[in-house]
């Protein structure tokens, strides 16, 4: 058993669950992904017949015959998991392969979740990358004649001997000068060096809570829900700082009417995850930060763009809360996701330990 076991090892390393079978369909080898999924140990399922842990056996019977007679190279099908532990079936996309050994045939199962969240991880990677472009080169496009605009408005202002139309180049001055704010505020995640040192995320989360505590002193109240056993890692404390405010304060401010009745709740829950897969990598152990609130939720008009520079919606908010949010994680190879209904707002952010 050693032998073939060492063999396999390097399936390990995927994060999709994957079966080695013999022709006859009994397990020789799982790796970790499939031991997660199945909530069964690869010593427990060595030897067993795999199509019996399938609600409908039959599509792989059916396969291990075609994989002996090689009357395809792969065979894709969908089907349902039985976990018995979970008491569950999971919807898995099933692809069968005979090995280049004889008598071997590898099956790759990749849940229908998964692939759905992979799917939607990518995109809203690609996203970030096309919004940091946008933002840096339209924010440079606006700097450069800003500065222009400004001092001509400074120099008219100096040869203009009415108090009246001073006026007019002070609403110029104070316009450009709001832009300036604007535009640094853009350019501020890319301006800044990443400055890495040991961080508590504990820390960060009771900074935070004392910031907002100190903005809404009353009719808010911020819990706690810590995993103290979560270790320190290697970041940025600062820009984690500024992640977790900007989302909290978002909340906070989405909970307005909450906060006059007396009973608006933001939750600071911070847990451990195990064999995490998340922008297309594995990892062994991952940081899963919430900042939940009971407000309205997210409006639908805006629920799929929430991360986009200057989608808001709050009247007179700038729209780069989350998207700076989104970028400081992404710089610790992290993301946000968003789980939104009304009454219960989800912010879950993701960040790879060691």
């Amino acid at each position: 058993m050693n032998s073939p076991v060492s063999r396999f090892l390097a399936l390990d390393l995927l994060a999709t669950p994957v079966a080695v079978l013999d022709g006859q369909g009994m397990v020789r080898f799982v790796n970790a992904a499939l031991e997660d999924a199945m909530g069964l140990s690869r010593r427990s399922l060595f030897g067993v017949y795999l199509p019996d842990y399938f609600v409908d056996p039959q599509p792989m019977v059916t396969a291990l015959v075609g994989a002996q007679s090689n009357e395809f190279a792969a065979l894709r099908y969908e089907a349902q998991l039985r976990r018995i532990l979970h008491n569950d079936a999971l919807p898995v996309h099933v692809i069968l392969a005979p090995s280049d050994q004889t008598d071997e045939v590898i099956v790759e199962l990749l849940p229908v979740e998964q692939q759905t969240r992979q799917e939607r991880e990518e995109r809203l990677l690609e996203q970030a990358q096309a919004n940091k472009e946008l933002i840096r080169n339209l924010a440079h496009e606006i700097k450069n004649p800003l500065g222009g605009i400004r001092g001509s408005a400074q120099l008219l202002e100096m040869e203009l001997d009415s108090k009246e139309l001073s006026e007019y180049t002070q609403v110029i001055i104070r316009e450009a000068d709001r832009l300036q704010t604007l535009v640094d505020r853009l350019l501020a995640p890319h301006r800044r060096p990443h400055v890495v040192s040991d961080v508590n995320i504990h820390e960060v989360c009771e900074r935070v809570r004392t910031l907002i505590l100190a903005e809404f002193p009353r009719g808010l109240k911020v819990l706690r829900d810590y995993d103290i056993s979560i270790p320190e890692f290697r970041g940025d404390r600062e820009q984690l700082i500024q992640a977790v405010l900007n989302i909290s304060h978002n909340a906070a401010q989405a909970l307005h009417e909450r906060i006059l009745q007396g009973d608006a709740q933001i939750t600071l829950k911070s847990r451990i995850l195990r064999q995490v897969t998340f922008g297309k990598q594995r990892y062994r152990l991952a940081l899963e930060l919430h900042v939940i609130d009971n407000g309205p939720g997210v409006p639908d008009s805006i629920k799929d763009r929430i991360f986009f520079p200057l989608i808001s919606g709050r009247e007179g908010g700038s729209g780069l809360g989350l998207t700076l949010a989104q970028t400081f994680v992404q710089q610790h190879h992290g993301m946000i996701e968003c789980d939104s209904e009304p009454g219960r707002t989800d912010f879950k952010i993701l960040i790879p330990l060691p």
